[in-house]
């Protein structure tokens, strides 16, 4: 491949990954055809993009950016995914697709979370991590239920008070017989 080639395609991986500081590495090798075109069908449904690239563009289009240290000393065939809606949704969906029999080839090689680098035991350590859904609702959660709370104590001998003077208004509203 020439070197006008090779330039092109690592501008054209740079604008890419443009934007994107997490990522994982994934093993696709051994992937036939119609599962390869399955697994990317799900990827993308799911907003995540997949892309085999030569290690060495991959490392000279990520150099100075976060995605750097996943390919340092990376040997061997990988594709590189990211998207999704961040980082543990995307290692969730890798891992239990890699768990799949019918993608039983794919599989997690590592990645990279806030410029570290992941190892595959990482990635799934991550994959069980809440979601950024997950985790606004446990949020959410908390900040409500204080007040929530404290509604609750208000109310409860608020309630009782104004249940036993209707209960004494409606005694001396009685006719004695």
């Amino acid at each position: 491949m020439s070197k006008y080639v090779k330039s092109l395609l690592t501008d054209h991986l740079r604008n890419r990954l443009s934007g994107v500081d997490d990522a994982l590495l994934v093993d696709v090798v051994g992937l036939n055809a119609n599962a390869n075109n399955r697994l990317r069908g799900v990827l993308e449904a799911k907003g995540i993009e997949l892309v085999v690239i030569r290690n060495s563009l991959a490392a000279r289009a990520t150099e100075g950016t976060k995605l750097a240290p996943m390919f340092e000393g990376l040997t061997g065939t990988a594709a590189v995914c990211w998207g999704g809606e961040d980082i543990v949704s995307l290692a969730k969906t890798v891992t239990k697709l890699a768990e799949d029999k019918d993608y039983e080839p794919f599989r997690a090689r590592g990645g990279v979370m806030d410029g570290e680098a992941l190892s595959a035991k990482q990635v799934t350590e991550v994959s069980k991590w809440p979601s950024r859904e997950e985790q606004l609702s446990l949020l959410v959660g908390q900040i409500l239920g204080p007040g929530a709370r404290l509604a609750g104590q208000l109310n409860g001998p608020g309630g009782a008070l104004a249940s036993q003077i209707k209960q004494k208004a409606e005694d001396t509203d009685a006719p004695e017989a």
